[in-house]
């Protein structure tokens, strides 16, 4: 029996997953984000701590014969995090969260400070990211920045919680802005442009290797016949590719979740350029991927359901079985802000094209595509890099739709496919990463995909029209940013 614990904004969620990769059992429980101030997200790293043990307390309770048979437990995390530790080992701070964005300027000053930052790291400085929120700490709470002794993504300081050992991945190490993402091994200017250096920092190891133990106490709490190992394990999208199977070169697929991914595997480092195309390392050995993100994508359809006042099952009955074209509103979806290509967290969306004719079904439609050219973006960003790909997977609460997954397949002109099981997320390729861990059995083996259920071809002879379309749609940007700053 194997263990998969995702670390996620909302909630705590681990999975009891058997030797034939059936999920037994279940448990989340939930989180809640402190926003004291506007752009301000953050999380006391001591509630993971007990949000996790009661979760395994639940699924010890359910099962306790499974959980005491469990041989290795993996963790997936959310991304870019920063754990400040003191002197003792204890927590200095709130955790800031990836979704934080109080460290716009401290970009400006980290990518001045190391010119090849984008070069070595693979990445824009983003206020997300991990560097530039330890900067805004040197800058704004230099009495606890004094006291800092260690620096742990969120996932990382679980694991110290429950092994005693501070070790990171290189998928979730990518995302600090302190890794040579090509050498996957931190790199001292990076530290050095933050006022860090290498002791502050976890041993790196890969997501398939054995990185720790279970604390002998947790152990007998829990029953466990024996101490698990832990996986090296993942950032959380790294995690979602391996329980999807997407660890070989040119394998692909779109998350069409609250917000939206585009993701691509690669044999080798690919720095991304400037269209805010994440280069990070994989969490199996040898492998990398590039990724694109849309922050609104399922997000803006639930956001147009509430402001419309129905539900979005109403509003997308509304819309034929497949579209004739494009519709004649266009749906810019910045509502948070965007990350892929504008690395932009003050641009807002909206529709344009509104007459006294439109109306709500042609409203619900420039929804879907403005998320489909979103994804556009960053294939394009891609291609950048000189990356591109015929076919990918879909998944996410927004591939239930048939109509949306054509639209998209149409604006992409790519085949996708829906899968029979492509919800499980981090968690389960957290529990895939600590099988192999404990038995070394090779990656392909273990990370095979889910099954295909239905492939959607694009629509030929929507090409043409989408193309003009995709065309009009690049030019809102500038005109909003305009707008935003005249």
């Amino acid at each position: 029996m194997f263990i998969g614990i995702d670390v996620g904004t909302s909630g705590i969620k681990v999975l009891l997953v058997d030797e034939a990769q059936k999920v037994v059992a279940s448990h989340t429980e939930k989180l809640v984000v402190s926003r004291p101030h506007e752009g301000w997200s953050e999380q006391n790293p001591e509630d993971w701590w007990t949000a996790t043990c009661s979760a395994i307390d639940a699924l010890h309770a359910s099962h306790p014969r499974e959980v005491g048979a469990v041989r290795g437990i993996g963790l997936s995390g959310q991304q870019h995090g920063a754990v400040l530790m003191g002197r003792n080992n204890e927590v200095l701070r709130p955790c800031m969260l990836w979704n934080d964005t109080r460290a716009e300027t401290e970009c400006t000053v980290f990518e001045r400070r190391f010119p090849q930052s984008r070069q070595i790291t693979g990445n824009i400085a983003m206020p997300g990211f991990t560097a530039p929120k330890v900067l805004w700490v040197a800058r704004h709470e230099a009495d606890i920045f004094s006291q800092v002794r260690h620096v742990l993504l969120p996932k990382a300081w679980l694991r110290f919680r429950m092994t005693g050992d501070m070790i990171e991945d290189m998928s979730d190490a990518s995302g600090t802005l302190w890794l040579d993402t090509g050498k996957r091994m931190w790199s001292d200017a990076a530290l050095e442009c933050c006022g860090l250096r290498l002791q502050h920092m976890p041993e790196l190891c890969e997501g398939t290797a054995v990185a720790g133990r279970l604390n002998a106490d947790l152990a007998q709490r829990w029953g466990m016949a024996e101490r698990p190992v832990f996986a090296g394990s993942a950032g959380d999208n790294a995690a979602g590719a391996v329980g999807l199977g997407a660890v070989r070169a040119n394998d692909a697929f779109i998350s069409l979740g609250t917000s939206g991914v585009v993701w691509m595997t690669t044999d080798s480092y690919y720095p991304g350029g400037n269209a805010a195309i994440h280069s990070f390392c994989h969490a199996v050995p040898a492998t990398w991927h590039q990724m694109g993100v849309t922050l609104s994508a399922a997000a803006s359809l639930a956001w147009w359901s509430g402001i419309a006042g129905k539900s979005e099952a109403q509003l997308l009955a509304e819309l034929p079985e497949a579209p004739q074209a494009p519709s004649p509103v266009m749906f810019a979806p910045y509502l948070s802000g965007e990350r892929t290509p504008h690395n932009d967290g003050t641009i807002r969306g909206g529709f344009i094209g509104l007459s006294q004719s439109t109306t709500r079904a042609q409203m619900t439609q420039a929804v879907l595509e403005g998320v489909a050219f979103s994804f556009r973006d960053a294939v394009e960003g891609l291609a950048a890099s000189g990356l591109s790909f015929q076919e990918a997977d879909v998944i996410g609460g927004g591939s239930q739709s048939a109509l949306w997954t054509s639209i998209i397949a149409s604006i992409l002109d790519v085949k996708l496919h829906r899968l029979a099981h492509g919800e499980q997320g981090g968690a389960f390729g957290a529990a895939r990463l600590a099988r192999i861990a404990v038995t070394n059995e090779s990656v392909q083996d273990v990370c095979t995909p889910p099954e295909r259920v239905a492939s959607i071809e694009p629509d030929s002879t929507l090409n043409g029209a989408y193309r003009q379309a995709y065309l009009r749609y690049r030019e809102v940007y500038p005109a909003l940013r305009s707008i935003r700053t005249a």
